[in-house]
């Protein structure tokens, strides 16, 4: 039999700790969610890799690398109020419940969606408010958010989520140019939102955030 826990520990101590996250609720996050029960049955042996697992429609779940150096910039507090873009099948989102004061999360595809519902519900996670709808138009019923945090790649971050952020919210985000990409920090000053770069990932562009293509003669 598995031994998921003696994995998640691993995971923990060398992929998470290596990469400089070492806030305790992150690093308790991870020890405490049982990440295979987020993933498909055919992927549960590969549940503690560090690469991207694909899941429905072309998505993915974000390695956990990626995820926790994410986590680690946003800062989250017990006063915020996150939302999750993207959630897939729920695994970021039941990890940022244990940091934040509530958690919205967002996704599009009704298999996924589905997926998440049953997955939080049985690791304890059934208070993060599951939002069907377009991932590029957020939750607007439930703004102004604190956080916002991305589970996939990016080429443009609609305006539409700028105004859901409030003034001075942080807003990580995997911005993809062809395969390359790199994981921005921004933060809502006004009617835009200031990013720099703080490390190089990776991940599929989500649906609704590919750069619209510039007319040409």
């Amino acid at each position: 039999m598995t031994d998921f826990a003696l994995r998640r520990r691993i995971m923990v101590d060398t992929q998470v700790r290596p990469s400089d996250v070492t806030k305790f609720p992150i690093i308790d996050a991870m020890l405490d969610i049982p990440r295979e029960e987020f993933v498909p049955d055919t992927l549960l042996e590969a549940a503690y890799i560090g690469e991207n697992l694909a899941l429905e429609g072309g998505r993915v779940l974000l390695d956990p690398r990626t995820l926790s150096k994410m986590l680690d910039a946003l800062e989250i507090t017990r006063a915020d109020l996150v939302l999750d873009i993207g959630c897939g099948t729920g695994y970021s989102s039941a990890l940022i419940l244990r940091m934040a004061q509530a958690v919205v999360a967002v996704e599009e595809d009704a298999a996924l969606a589905s997926a998440a519902e049953a997955a939080l519900a049985r690791t304890g996670s059934e208070t993060v408010v599951l939002h069907k709808g377009a991932l590029a138009e957020g939750a607007p019923n439930h703004a102004p958010y604190d956080v916002m945090i991305l589970q996939g790649g990016i080429e443009q971050f609609p305006q539409a989520l700028v105004a859901q952020l409030r003034d001075g919210g942080r807003v990580a985000a995997v911005f993809m140019r062809g395969a390359l990409g790199v994981v921005r920090l921004g933060i809502r000053n006004g009617d835009e939102v200031i990013w720099r770069d703080i490390f190089n990932a990776a991940a599929p562009v989500l649906p609704g955030f590919a750069a619209t293509a510039a007319f040409q003669f």
